[in-house]
């Protein structure tokens, strides 16, 4: 009966493993906000660069890398800038030996930072959540590039592109720019005359990311673009409505 009582209290301790005990992961990219207290970061391959003083990382693309979605409320926040309110370093950093932000902040931090635009981020996790967040320096920020396509909603902040057969998913913040063909920023998608737009059908009105929102809010199907992105960050920097709907 002893032996039947250990068995059983044994198998117990097993199954009842608590969620704590799940494994540590770590991803490295460009974070954008997903939602109230919330992250998405796909993952990049990262090297640890030091040289002439500098302490950063070169990110490089992940074949076939799924994107992470994480929640971060409960998370320290290490900044590399001097105190948790700079937008920008100022040319002061507050880095450890591995070049990851050691200022220690809060998640209200972080919320602030990525409704500005996507931030470079170490995460720690487990399961769904993030425990330990950290920015870093790029070695090289990645350039941007135009193209024509199609863009579909999915939130207030991101978007899927799809051009040249392939579909990618961009995140845009109120620095993204919107220009209009119709006769003003709050009309819907095309709605009236294309009074503003150029030759090639091009939007000329410019408008805001805000605007962007409240257009694409108006249709239910991929509607025509012309975009300026960046793709190594996945973010939307321009936006042109085009005459001619997808």
């Amino acid at each position: 009966m002893r032996l039947l009582a250990c068995a059983t209290a044994l198998a117990m301790s097993f199954s009842a493993a608590p969620a704590s005990a799940q494994a540590t992961e770590v991803v490295y990219g460009y974070a954008w906000a997903d939602g109230e207290g919330h992250l998405r970061i796909v993952p990049k391959s990262a090297t640890f660069v030091r040289k002439d003083g500098f302490l950063g990382y070169r990110l490089k693309a992940v074949t076939k890398a799924k994107e992470v979605r994480l929640g971060y409320t409960r998370a320290s926040y290490g900044r590399v800038t001097v105190a948790c309110d700079l937008k920008e370093t100022e040319g002061r950093v507050a880095l450890d030996a591995k070049g990851l932000g050691r200022t220690a902040c809060k998640p209200g931090d972080l919320d602030d930072a990525l409704g500005r635009g996507p931030v470079p981020l170490r995460v720690e996790y487990r399961g769904a959540n993030a425990v330990k967040v950290n920015e870093f320096l790029v070695t090289e920020w990645p350039g941007s590039r135009t193209a024509r396509g199609t863009l579909e909603r999915v939130n207030d902040t991101t978007v899927l592109f799809a051009t040249g057969g392939k579909q990618v998913k961009l995140g845009y913040t109120y620095a993204t720019s919107f220009h209009r063909t119709t006769a003003r920023c709050r009309d819907g998608w095309l709605a009236g005359e294309p009074v503003n737009a150029d030759k090639k059908g091009l939007g000329k009105k410019s408008c805001t990311s805000a605007d962007l929102t409240r257009a694409l809010k108006t249709v239910k199907h991929p509607v025509l673009v012309k975009i300026d992105y960046t793709p190594g960050v996945d973010g939307v920097n321009e936006v042109w409505e085009v005459f001619g709907d997808a």
